[in-house]
């Protein structure tokens, strides 16, 4: 249960991500930028921080390819978690390849129980409004363990705006716009193991980067990150 919670948290995590990129909206996104969460508990106590680093920036065709590495640290500033992921932007929306979810971590505990995945990727557009949905995404696994089936499903669904508020964070005061959604994540291993939870998460279009991510299971608090610098 304790390393379904830590993937949990990475991937309400990974919907913290920029939603604007070069030449998507007049950004000048250069490889080595990128930008800082600290992470907090529900009292407020500091739990480590995210660091998210563009490595690369390309072009494929009209789209603008950028490769984010992601490195993940404890209260104690020790590297617990890296990952990296592929961002698409066509000029209207930023798609993230929804494999980005599954850590390397998680990959190696699965490779010998032959998982094949299905994916629905998930989309940020340039622009929001107040009441607008956004579209749901998920990750599907089967594979197999000895005799015993294997299946997982992590869904991000429920994606809505909102609101629009005032918001501080480290980085600064901004206008931002609230945006609720809901995961649900199972895997079965013989008997299942199920978790739902909630998050609500701080974007504003003059900004690149994920303002501030709120988790909540059970409409109790779990912890939240906040945008500590853009570098």
């Amino acid at each position: 249960m304790k390393t379904l919670l830590k993937w949990a948290v990475l991937c309400l995590s990974l919907l913290s991500l920029p939603t604007l990129a070069q030449d998507c909206a007049g950004f000048n996104m250069k490889e080595g930028s990128g930008f800082e969460m600290n992470n907090f508990n529900a009292k407020g106590k500091p739990t480590g921080k995210l660091n998210y680093k563009i490595s690369k920036v390309a072009r494929e065709g009209g789209n603008m390819i950028l490769t984010v590495d992601m490195e993940m640290f404890d209260e104690k500033d020790k590297s617990i978690l890296k990952n990296n992921y592929t961002l698409t932007c066509n000029g209207n929306v930023l798609t993230m390849d929804a494999r980005s979810l599954i850590s390397e971590e998680q990959l190696r505990s699965f490779k010998d129980m032959e998982m094949k995945y299905t994916y629905e990727n998930i989309e940020y557009p340039m622009k929001y409004s107040v009441g607008e949905t956004l579209k749901d995404a998920s990750v599907k696994g089967n594979g197999q363990s000895g005799p015993m089936p294997i299946a997982f499903n992590l869904q991000i669904k429920n994606r809505k705006v909102e609101s629009q508020e005032k918001l501080t964070v480290p980085a600064g005061t901004f206008d931002a716009y609230k945006i609720n959604s809901d995961m649900n994540m199972e895997m079965k291993m013989g008997f299942p193991i199920k978790m739902d939870m909630q998050s609500i998460s701080y974007r504003t279009p003059g900004v690149i980067w994920d303002l501030k991510t709120e988790t909540y299971r059970k409409g109790k608090l779990m912890g939240y990150s906040e945008l500590n610098k853009i570098y």
